[in-house]
């Protein structure tokens, strides 16, 4: 139970209708799940407006509702507290309900269009190598220490983080490592948390069917780090011409990393191959199990936060050297009949080019690449021509299939792709609208020595077709195939 007013604390309330001096046992935002004595908060969302579900909330049990505006009756026995925003609100109540459990641990908060799950991940990985109970809120997985949940957003709803944070402060986390998507920031989702730092990777198309414009998404990136406490540290990537930009109006102290340019987090690939990278990380070489130059950028991230939380550079370094690839990231394997397949998150123009480019990189010149790719439905369709031209342009076949189609017509999404092919590259693709044949036709296709790559879904282990989803699953996929 939590006394309203002390919930209130920091909340921007503009007028009051009852008693805040009572207490609650919850905060809902969703009026289904509402029980006696529930504070319900009203959000104007994308889809419903909460300040139709009051009625039903108070009928569930509610006994203090928080909305923008008041309903035109209000009832004596409920509490009515009207805020500027109930998704900020809902975020700095949640914080306060569960006793600010962010000010308790080491928060680091990751964001940028790639990069963040793989960084997030590591970062646990190797502070959890390194001795400490470490917490991870990510895309694959959310651990407290070693105990394993579910995930079901990027960034879940804010009263699911203070949860989380909650029990990771109850199992004594010292360190957790958030990943922060632009949804979740424009949503309030991280309002009312304390971060001891806040890392940037890259920014490229993605997202444009929520954002609307390129700037619009950088900005609210942007404001991530604008919110910073002048206690916390912001690393960006400088190679990306955004990192900068990141940084204009941080109150934190600011740190780079780069690939190519002078930063204080310095790295230089040394060699690239399928076994793994010798880096040269500040003057240092350290081998590591992870392919691609992409990689040995989040490595430079993982290598600059472990620096700035206080971790000796030695055991950083000889720790990076252990660690393991993250499922559905450049996740590979080579077959009894030589055959190289590669399962890859990769969604957007940039992430695939990159994981192309890297295989291009890594390959002797006479295997064939192969690559397997399709985009999901009611999402940022401007990406899908980029997609279908990057694919074709980089590979020696593609097949375009469907990734998770959802709510439109797969085939329409397939001739969105395919619009995007260059003429001279026609004669290089296929379209399979069955994302299972498409797999079985490219491991038909592959001789020994070629590489099959299979973009999009990475770690999912479902396809979302309707409504609905059906287990699915591409490294399981082509595993048994080859």
């Amino acid at each position: 139970m939590k006394l309203v007013k002390d919930i209130l604390y920091k909340v921007a309330v503009t007028a009051v209708k009852g008693s805040i001096d009572r207490f609650v046992n919850a905060i809902e935002f969703d009026s289904r799940k509402v029980g006696l004595d529930a504070l319900f908060v009203a959000q104007k969302g994308l889809v419903f407006d909460g300040h139709q579900f009051i009625d039903k909330a108070i009928e569930l049990g509610a006994s203090v509702v928080v909305c923008e505006e008041f309903p035109k009756e209000l009832i004596n026995e409920v509490s009515y507290i009207k805020v500027e925003d109930a998704d900020e609100a809902l975020a700095i109540m949640a914080a306060n309900f569960y006793n600010n459990p962010s000010s308790k641990l080491k928060l680091v908060g990751v964001t940028g269009t790639n990069g963040k799950t793989t960084i997030v991940t590591l970062l646990y990985q190797l502070f959890q190598k390194a001795g400490y109970k470490t917490g991870l809120l990510s895309t694959v997985k959310n651990l407290v220490d070693k105990k394993v949940y579910k995930a079901t957003h990027t960034t879940p709803n804010s009263v699911v983080i203070n949860q989380y944070l909650n029990e990771m402060v109850e199992a004594g986390v010292a360190y957790c490592f958030m990943e922060v998507s632009s949804h979740g920031i424009d949503q309030k989702r991280t309002a009312g948390l304390h971060f001891e730092g806040g890392v940037f990777t890259n920014l490229t198309h993605d997202h444009l069917d929520y954002h609307n414009t390129f700037k619009e998404y950088r900005d609210v990136k942007k404001s991530f780090f604008d919110s910073l406490p002048k206690t916390a540290f912001a690393l960006v990537n400088v190679d990306d011409k955004n990192g900068s930009v990141m940084l204009q109006n941080t109150k934190a102290k600011q740190y780079t990393y780069a690939l190519k340019t002078m930063a204080d987090f310095k790295v230089k690939v040394l060699e690239n191959q399928f076994e793994g990278l010798l880096l040269n990380i500040n003057g240092n070489e350290v081998w590591t199990k992870l392919i691609g130059s992409f990689n040995a950028y989040n490595l430079a991230a993982v290598y600059g936060v472990s620096t700035l939380l206080g971790l000796e550079n030695t055991e950083a370094l000889t720790i990076i050297s252990e660690l393991e690839s993250v499922s559905g990231r450049f996740q590979h394997f080579i077959s009894e009949g030589g055959v190289t397949a590669i399962v890859d998150y990769a969604h957007t123009p940039d992430a695939l080019k990159n994981v192309l480019e890297t295989i291009n990189n890594i390959r002797t010149g006479n295997e064939q690449i192969i690559t397997v790719v399709g985009c999901g439905g009611n999402r940022d369709k401007a990406k899908r021509p980029v997609m279908g031209r990057i694919a074709s342009q980089l590979s020696s076949q593609v097949i375009f299939t469907s990734d998770n189609p959802r709510n439109e017509d797969p085939q329409l999404i397939l001739n969105e792709i395919e619009a995007g092919v260059e003429s001279q590259n026609f004669k290089k693709t296929l379209s399979i609208l069955d994302r299972l044949q498409a797999i079985k036709t490219a491991s038909k296709l592959a001789q020994k020595g070629d590489i099959i790559l299979i973009a999009g879904k990475g770690h999912e282990n479902y396809q979302e077709i309707k409504g609905e989803r059906f287990d699915f699953d591409d490294y399981k996929q082509i595993k048994q195939l080859l």
